[in-house]
Order: structure tokens, then C-alpha cells, then sequence
């Protein structure tokens, strides 16, 4: 099956999800705490999933499925040459609190790369798209990140708290501080050029940034995680050590940095 297809297939789902969605953001949609730091989900969450499970896997039967809100059959998934890898709704807390900037990640990994990818804003008409090999668009245009290659006065999408100068050597350089709360937006905020650069140095779930990564490094990006090393994807444990993107010079300098 053509990238391109599985693409086309991804940009139909994440509207689709948009509908979905819409009609509980500012409705006071219920809302449960997953446990153990996991943080909220709602029921706009499970209902998107819901939809995306069965439309997704009833056009690629073949394929694997790994999404934040579904129980993960490891054995199964790791046996499939494609996967699917879905966050319904990236930004969660940002749908419940009425804010516009949550988003549907969408990916399709094979053998540990992804291959195609959607992130999509409903509510602020954004489509960000990608294919191996085949450039990045935002809503049909292309995408070309920053080249700034000087830490000092670069802007960057990244939690407060690891600005601190305990995760820099020789202090925290002097950024300009943003905060985006949907990763998968945040990367495609940096492959839009927008913003020169984002980091997170917890631990990164595959769901969140596995869209995200293909947009930013078809915009002529560097994804890694805080070690440096390019993430592989559909992993038996499906998380990263942090993440670093930005324009290759940046990354790199971001990444000598850190402690």
C-alpha cells in the first residue's frame, strides 16, 4: 500500500474525529482522572477512539493499533509490518478548559519509521500532513523550519521546569519561553517555522509525537530524544526518554548542553 494512500486514508479519519469532537469541547463533557499520572480523559477521548479503531482498522485490517486510549496488545502489534499510532484528542486539559489548541495525531510506523502523518486543529482549520520522502504541508503549503542556529534568543516550546539551570551545563541558555500544551502541535509549530525549537525531558509517549516527528523532519527538522538518538517507533514499551527537535544546528546545540 502507498504511503500516499495510508495518507489520505489518515486526513479522512482526522476530520472525521474533528466532528466528533466539536460538539463536547465547551459542553462539559465528563471527565476521568486515568490514575497514576496519567492525567485526565473525557468521554470525547473514548468516542473518538472509538470511531478511529473501528474506521481505521475496518480500511487496514493488517495493521497494527497503538493509541493512548486503548488497552495495548503488544504481541499483536509488534508482529504487524504497519501500525497505526493515535492520540483521539493530543492536549486533553486544553479540551476541557476551552482552549482552542488540541489537536488529533494520527501516524501509520513501519518497521520503526513512520510513514505518513496527520495532526489536525478542528477548531482552528489546521492540517498539518506529511509522507516519507514526500515534504510537509500545512493545509496544502509547504513547510520549512527556522535555521537559527544560536541557543541564546531562540524561541522555544518547552515546560518551564526544565529551563532550570540544573538540566543545562553552564545554566539555561537565555531562550524565549513558550508553552503549547499538545506536543504533537508543538512540533508542528517548530516545522512551521514558528518557533525555533521544543524539548521535553520526562518520559514522551509514542502517541504524542509520533505524527509530530515525521512533519518536523519532512520540514527539514531533527528529532531525537534528549540523548540524542533518533526515535524508533512501535516499541514493546511504547515511550521515549524526552524529546529534542528543532533544525539540525539547534537540536545539536540544545542536546551539548544538556547534563
Amino acid at each position: 500500500m502507498p504511503a500516499t494512500d495510508d495518507l489520505e486514508l489518515l486526513i479522512e479519519a482526522a476530520r472525521n474525529a474533528g466532528e466528533i469532537a466539536r460538539p463536547y469541547w465547551k459542553a462539559d463533557p465528563e471527565v476521568w482522572d486515568k490514575g497514576g499520572g496519567q492525567g485526565p480523559v473525557t468521554e470525547a477521548d473514548l468516542a473518538v477512539d472509538r470511531m478511529l479503531h473501528e474506521y481505521l482498522l475496518s480500511e487496514r485490517p493488517e495493521y497494527g493499533w497503538l493509541s493512548e486510549e486503548t488497552v495495548d496488545t503488544t504481541s499483536e502489534r509488534l508482529g504487524k509490518e504497519r501500525v497505526f499510532i493515535v492520540d483521539p484528542i493530543d492536549g486533553t486539559r486544553s479540551f476541557i478548559h476551552g482552549d482552542h489548541n488540541w489537536a488529533h495525531s494520527l501516524a501509520i510506523a513501519e518497521e520503526g519509521e513512520v510513514i505518513a502523518a496527520v495532526v489536525y486543529l478542528p477548531l482552528r482549520d489546521r492540517l498539518f500532513t506529511a509522507v516519507k520522502g514526500g515534504g510537509a504541508e500545512l493545509n496544502g503549503e509547504p513547510l520549512q523550519t527556522g535555521q537559527r542556529c544560536d541557543l541564546d534568543g531562540a524561541s522555544v516550546l518547552a515546560p518551564r521546569q526544565h529551563l532550570a539551570d540544573e538540566h543545562w551545563k553552564g545554566g539555561s541558555p537565555k531562550f524565549i519561553h513558550k508553552y503549547r500544551p499538545s506536543l504533537a502541535y508543538r512540533l508542528t509549530l517548530v516545522a512551521q517555522g514558528r518557533y525555533d525549537a521544543m524539548f521535553s525531558f520526562r518520559g514522551t509517549w509514542e502517541w504524542d509525537v509520533a505524527a509530530g516527528t515525521l512533519i518536523l523532519t519532512e520540514a527539514g527538522g531533527q528529532v531525537t530524544d534528549r540523548h540524542g538518538i533518533r526515535p524508533r517507533f512501535n516499541q514493546p514499551h511504547p515511550q521515549l526518554d524526552g524529546l529534542v527537535a528543532g533544525c539540525p544546528a539547534l537540536a545539536n546545540g540544545i542536546l551539548a548542553r544538556l547534563i
